[in-house]
């Protein structure tokens, strides 16, 4: 029987017990060869030197090599039967503390098999669990691989019953000075994975190789039969180094020639062209700016004008710090568009920040938002669509956008719904991109009579391999430059574990800025007390294999804290609650009071996140600070400082000193610099936050690559692509890699058709 990477996991499981058969495939999602060889070791045991072993702990699960120091066997009499029955006990030595291992055995023969493999001196692979006994270190229910000994062979008379498919480690002894630990499931070991693996490397008739010779020898790449064995029976760490860049560069050149088809494919779409030469409504409204563009923002409208002017579509991503700007500069595309004879809308996540950009926009404009007969000349209808409005309230600015009246329509996921006509819609702002997957960025894309322009709008910065991965369909820009007039913001940890007494501290400190006349946010991760918490908070906190660490339950909820000030601490100040199930109108009127000044202190959920824009609000105040995300904390935070004035903004923890929430916290508070913070957020966090389907449009996570660790080689699989695309579109002359990049689009558009 021929057998190939699709064969199935049986075919090279030999005399595997049927139980364990299904354990590879139900517990570690194995069922073909191919997905047993890129299984990869998580890690490798040297096996030239004794394991380092310190800090024992009763219950922690131990894979060690170690040396038998010594060993003896012990006759009792079975309680039970009244026969003779041996105890067999060796003592392993490690690079630190001994263990001691207890063998039982009914007869002599079983007692002999248990003490060859025990005998002294003996060195291998042990797994099992710590336990104290008698002021004792113990290796409890050990399971063993020992180096250079031949295990019983079928029919050994002295082999114990039931042994022999489990324990036979004769063709996995030849490994030379690293031993393979896989990831794996109760009831397999490394062993019976590196067996197997064995195994298949030796009967495989052929491994398909996607990467032609020219590439791998330009890009000095590994060929797939050396790296399967390099990753899976090295010799030294470079050979393992050499093997998984191997893997990786493979992955980020297929993710990166998907990417590349589809700016291809965008830009070979038609598009109508939008020079800005059919009115003055750009021009009018620049007259009116009491300020100058930055530099930043000058050069990226440049850019953007330059895209739209193009007759296939802009598909960019700008990004910048808090208040670097960025609406300003979407607003002039927009109204470029306009001025071209289209219309542009601004799709916002939450009807709290849709009704900030359009009353910002709004203002912005002045009378030029107003259009036909009572406002300027130039001027064009702004239009809100939420999905709290009623059908009466829908129907005029319904009616105005089909008609083209409305130039600009702002809207949240309800400029999505059917009914939403345009009259020629030319361009399409996404803000805070995270927040929307790429179904319904497309799906206001096809509300267009030809593809509209895209301009996607992020305030979390984005180191430039996350954006050449996540965002590779997109050109980027950044603006970093803050424009004037944007006030430093001083950042402290309360860390109330170790200071208790600060929090008194805390609400004095809201007071002093009250009577300074200026207005304060506090953010609570909770809507009520007795609730899960609110859906936008991110729970971030992991252990080193990826789990989540459980955290004390918060107390910090809106409703309680809006009480608990309202008749203590802050008696006498006006105070308000805002969160994301209030009505929309009590919502709105909330955040107008506020921006009013009519409010003193905002508790609030994370709703004012994003593009809440309250030039007299200087000081924040986050509780339970641990419970948010890096990101979400910066963001939380440039709410401040945004008019001139100095900010403050307090990060409230009960977490303990040195863990990673703490550390989390003291790096937020160490730096305002927004990239700086999304390398440590996206170290922090686990992969398919990053990669998630809802952001990418494709598999939720990379198997082997990491944005931030493998930069270099996404960067150098990027310009291969490109090589690739440039000579040869179609892929026609690399059929292998041409399958695995349609196999990969298949996989994003069957996710793109499951989240529609």
């Amino acid at each position: 029987m021929v057998i190939t990477l699709d064969s199935p996991l049986t075919a090279v499981l030999g005399a595997t017990s049927p139980a364990k058969r299904k354990k590879f495939e139900t517990g570690l999602g194995l069922r073909s060869v191919g997905d047993l060889l890129r299984h990869f070791p998580r890690r490798y045991l040297e096996t030239g030197s004794l394991s380092r072993v310190a800090n024992l702990r009763i219950g922690q699960m131990l894979c060690v090599v170690g040396e038998i120091e010594k060993c003896a066997t012990h006759t009792y009499r079975d309680r039970r039967t009244g026969r003779p029955a041996y105890r067999v006990e060796a003592l392993l030595r490690t690079d630190g503390a001994r263990l001691t291992m207890t063998f039982f055995a009914k007869n002599q023969g079983t007692a002999a098999w248990h003490a060859r493999r025990v005998a002294e001196g003996n060195r291998g692979v042990f797994l099992g669990k710590a336990d104290r006994f008698r002021d004792t270190w113990q290796l409890v229910n050990p399971q063993m691989t020992i180096f250079g000994l031949a295990d019983a062979e079928d029919g050994d008379a002295d082999a114990p019953a039931g042994k022999l498919a489990d324990d036979r480690v004769s063709e996995v002894l030849d490994f030379g000075n690293l031993f393979p630990i896989y990831p794996l499931t109760k009831g397999v070991e490394s062993w019976d994975v590196a067996r197997a693996v064995k195994f298949a490397l030796q009967v495989v008739e052929e491994l398909p190789e996607l990467l032609p010779a020219d590439l791998r020898e330009e890009y000095d790449v590994l060929d797939i039969a050396q790296a399967y064995d390099w990753v899976h029976r090295p010799e030294h760490r470079d050979q393992v180094t050499r093997a998984l860049h191997r893997f990786r560069f493979e992955e980020a050149l297929i993710t990166q020639l998907v990417l590349g088809r589809r700016r291809r494919a965008t830009r070979a779409l038609g598009a109508t062209a939008r020079t800005g030469d059919r009115g003055g409504l750009l021009a009018a409204f620049d007259a009116t700016l009491p300020f100058t563009l930055t530099a930043g923002q000058t050069e990226v409208g440049e850019h953007i004008d330059a895209d739209l002017a193009q007759t296939h579509p802009m598909n960019r991503l700008l990004q910048g710090e808090v208040g670097s700007g960025k609406t300003l500069v979407a607003l002039r595309a927009m109204l470029r568009v306009v001025d071209s004879g289209g219309q542009a809308a601004l799709l916002a996540p939450t009807e709290v920040l849709a009704q900030q950009h359009y009353r910002s926009i709004t203002a912005m404009l002045g009378d030029l938002a107003v259009g036909g007969l009572f406002g300027a000349a130039e001027g064009t209808c702004v239009e809100l669509l939420t999905g709290s409005m009623t059908k009466t309230q829908r129907t005029g600015p319904l009616s105005r956008v089909a008609s083209g009246e409305a130039g600009i329509v702002v809207g949240t996921h309800a400029l999505l719904q059917d009914q939403v006509i345009f009259a020629d819609l030319g361009l399409v702002v996404v803000d805070e991109q995270h927040r929307f997957g790429v179904e319904q960025r497309a799906a206001l894309t096809e509300k267009a009579s030809a593809p509209p322009h895209l301009l996607v709008m992020t305030a979390t910065p984005i180191p430039r391999t996350v954006a050449m991965t996540v965002f590779g369909d997109l050109e980027t820009s950044t603006l970093s430059e803050l424009p004037a007039g944007r006030a430093p913001i001083q950042s402290n940890v309360v860390a109330l574990a170790d200071h208790p007494a600060w929090f008194e501290r805390v609400w004095a400190r809201v007071r002093e800025e009250v009577e300074k006349g200026h207005q304060v946010y506090v953010v609570c991760p909770r809507i009520a007390g007795d609730e899960a918490e609110a859906d936008q908070v991110e729970s971030v906190d992991v252990d080193e294999n990826g789990e989540a660490v459980a955290r004390p339950a918060s107390a910090a909820s809106v409703e309680d804290v809006l009480a608990r000030l309202t008749a203590g601490p802050l008696a006498g100040l006006r105070l308000a609650g805002l969160h994301g199930r209030l009505p929309a109108d009590e919502k709105d009127a909330t955040m107008r009071s506020f921006a009013a000044g009519d409010v003193d202190v905002l508790v609030s959920t994370t709703v004012i996140e994003v593009g809440v824009d309250v030039h007299n609000a200087t000081a924040i105040v986050i509780l339970d600070a641990d419970r948010f995300g890096v990101s979400q904390l910066h963001q939380l935070r440039g709410r401040v400082g945004r008019g001139g004035l100095p900010g403050l903004c307090l990060l409230v923890t009960q977490a303990e000193a040195e863990s990673p929430a703490r550390e989390r916290l003291d790096a937020v508070a160490s730096t305002t610099d927004g990239f700086v913070l999304s390398r440590i957020d996206l170290e922090q966090r686990r992969e398919g936050d990053v990669l998630g389907a809802s952001q990418a449009g494709r598999r939720s996570s990379l198997e082997n690559l990491r944005v931030l660790r493998d930069e270099d080689t996404i960067v150098e699989a990027r310009a291969a692509a490109e090589g690739l695309l440039e000579a040869d579109p179609t892929l026609g002359g690399v059929p292998g890699l041409e399958a695995a990049v349609r196999e990969l689009e298949i996989s994003a558009h069957a996710d793109f058709v499951e989240m529609s």
